[in-house]
């Protein structure tokens, strides 16, 4: 019974729940409300920033992050409004801020909200590398990658209810999910996405940086910087991600392809 439930459920989101890729042009399941993903994220990225005190606008550090994250902004509106899609960012409230730790790593919640730790900055070197990675966050974001994420681990969690009814009855479960969902606080490279996630965000990602007005070609620096610091990884048959030599592979087999919206500023 409860597996004709579960698969009734599945079949009723599949027709009604599927979001298309911008890039790709492929749907794919959302169960979850993007105006209840949007408002869980703005509750969750306010607790952070709490927890967190990003660093203050005059930084210079802050000035390119926001600087960098605004270029990226608007190349995908344009890149979305161009393909019809412009509906997929209703509700954004873009943010872009500095927490300054010694982590690897940058993340977007659903909305737009962006968080990038000091510690990134060394690998990135420089502006055009932070495009790299924050082209490719914010690509997740407007993928509804993290959804997709989400919407599973509801389904595992507790069987298909609706993410307001999973809050009030486990509360610490559901923020985990979410915060495993977006990679919030983890390192890059951990296991936050599927690896068709991954290569779809490092595609797009490339799109939305060349378009921002950086060189795409720094994206195969910044990944090779990644590998030479990386430590001992699994084997990719045994990781979500994809190796960083299938990864540099793959991007320098796209360029072509994200050199085509490179339109230096």
């Amino acid at each position: 019974m409860k597996k004709i439930i579960l698969s009734s459920i599945i079949a009723c989101a599949l027709f009604t729940s599927c979001t298309k890729n911008a890039v790709t042009g492929k749907r794919s399941l959302t169960l979850i409300p993007e105006s209840e993903m949007m408002a869980m994220s703005y509750t969750e990225y306010d607790k952070f920033l709490a927890a967190h005190t990003p660093l203050p606008a005059s930084d210079d550090r802050v000035q390119m992050v926001q600087r960098c994250g605004v270029r990226i902004q608007k190349a995908v509106e344009k890149f979305y409004a161009d393909k019809g899609l412009s509906n997929q960012l209703n509700g954004f409230n873009w943010a872009f801020n500095v927490v300054d730790e010694n982590t690897i790593n940058a993340w977007c919640m659903p909305g737009g909200k962006v968080v990038v730790y000091t510690g990134l900055l060394p690998v990135t070197k420089d502006e055009a590398g932070l495009a790299v990675v924050m082209g490719h966050e914010i690509a997740h974001a407007v993928a509804r990658h993290g959804n997709q994420r989400m919407s599973q681990g509801i389904l595992v969690q507790t069987g298909g209810t609706v993410l307001s009814v999973a809050m009030s009855q486990k509360p610490a479960a559901t923020q985990q999910l979410f915060n495993q969902s977006f990679g919030i606080a983890s390192t890059l490279g951990t296991l936050k996405y599927s690896r068709s996630h991954e290569t779809e965000a490092d595609k797009m990602g490339l799109i939305f940086a060349a378009m921002g007005g950086y060189d795409p070609e720094v994206a195969v620096g910044f990944w090779e910087r990644m590998s030479a610091g990386g430590g001992q990884k699994p084997p990719e048959l045994l990781s979500t991600h994809p190796s960083d030599e299938t990864r540099i592979r793959d991007l320098k087999a796209f360029m072509p392809e994200a050199k085509k919206y490179y339109k230096p500023q």
